[in-house]
């Protein structure tokens, strides 16, 4: 059966590539596993079809044969446990590898998330102003640890794997605000994880559906 993920039809973002599924893509690309994509609107995500696969009503959600599954973290594990090519063979390389990944989402990811839900969807709030600068240092202090635990390695443990590609990821959310160039190593690290041509496909399939006119 084939794999099937499903996107936003029109991404927050406009296809920058921070909407969750392309994450997902990545991973798929990195282990030269073909799927198609089901887009899904906003309303569409909230109603009992899509709910029966992600229970909380976003995306993305993956499915092959009688499997269905949600959450990132959960499906980028999935495939790299199931296809060589994102975690070593090695087993206490491979535990290692594990843990960046739930380290990116579980450690590095939140407040990054924090401090992007202040700039964009708080700033009108009387505390905004007070609040932001706090977010932001809370930020900078997991980057900067982050940073001196990369030092100059090229990656986060020796070869590529599925804690770096979901790390680059979480930091790719950073880009916009130009906190990342604070941490030359971590934006080396990022364009290091841009340039690979499995995150170039993901990357640029996620803006061909953001890009294309709309349906008459």
């Amino acid at each position: 059966m084939p794999i099937t993920i499903t996107a936003f039809d029109r991404s927050p973002d406009g296809g920058k590539g921070l909407a969750r599924d392309t994450r997902v893509r990545w991973a798929l690309e990195e282990v030269g596993q073909p799927y198609q994509v089901r887009l899904v609107s906003f309303q569409a995500m909230k109603e009992p079809a899509h709910l029966a696969i992600h229970p909380f009503g976003q995306i993305p959600t993956f499915e092959e044969g009688d499997l269905a599954l949600f959450e990132t973290g959960a499906i980028v594990f999935h495939l790299a446990q199931r296809h060589a090519g994102l975690l070593p063979t090695d087993a206490n390389a491979r535990a290692r590898a594990i843990t960046w990944m739930f380290a990116a989402l579980n450690t590095v990811e939140p407040p990054i998330l924090e401090f992007a839900n202040a700039k964009l969807l708080e700033r009108d709030k009387p505390w905004a102003a007070q609040r932001l600068p706090l977010v932001q240092d809370r930020m900078r202090s997991r980057l900067r640890q982050l940073a001196d635990r990369l030092g100059n390695a090229d990656w986060l443990d020796g070869a590529f794997s599925a804690g770096d590609l979901l790390m680059v990821s979480v930091l790719l959310r950073v880009k916009p605000s130009g906190v990342l160039e604070e941490f030359p190593n971590l934006a080396a690290y990022v364009a290091r994880g841009e340039a690979r041509p499995a995150y170039q496909r993901a990357f640029a399939a996620q803006l061909a559906v953001n890009t294309r006119p709309p349906a008459e």
